[in-house]
């Protein structure tokens, strides 16, 4: 027996046949999609390598069956950039060295669009820090992705303020 679902993954819509209710979002877009940059750190919602966004909100796509999203938009870091242009957090973890080996930071990448985009850490770094705690990084990168959030907070407020203005 197989389940279709529906998934409108950056951008693009996707008509899928499951042969197995028990598939992963993760396994799916790794697998099905051939979307690798969201990572299979822990699989076990631990670690955060696997975030990414649905319907705007962060979630750990290892913990997520894809069945139960039928409908859904999902973001992955591979949908952030508009062509050659980098998301504004992407080239603050650049910028701001919020990085290491670099396994985490897709995962650090969507967290953190999802967190500035929930609006409640500001330029607060320690509630930064705290709204980035499921996310780990074995290096140790946390001074530098701590900055990426907080320059790209502002450089996101600055670019809003500037359109509506």
């Amino acid at each position: 027996m197989s389940y279709a679902i529906s998934l409108t993954v950056n951008g693009t819509r996707h008509d899928l046949a499951l042969e197995d209710p028990r598939v992963t979002l993760l396994d799916l877009l790794r697998e099905r999609l051939a979307l690798t940059g969201t990572k299979k750190g822990c699989d076990r919602g631990q670690c955060g390598a696997c975030t990414v966004l649905v319907d705007g909100r962060r979630v750990n796509a290892c913990l997520s069956l894809a069945l139960s999203l039928d409908g859904s938009d999902v973001t992955t870091i591979e949908g952030l950039a508009q062509g050659e242009a980098l998301h504004p957090v992407q080239e603050a973890f650049i910028a701001c060295d919020g990085m290491q080996c670099g396994y985490c930071t897709p995962g650090q990448i969507m967290s953190a669009v999802g967190l500035i985009a929930e609006g409640r850490v500001g330029d607060d770094p320690e509630r930064i820090r705290e709204g980035m705690s499921g996310n780990l990084c074995r290096c140790g990168a946390y001074q530098g992705i701590t900055e990426a959030v907080r320059t790209a907070t502002r450089r996101m407020s600055e670019t809003e303020e500037r359109a509506g203005a």
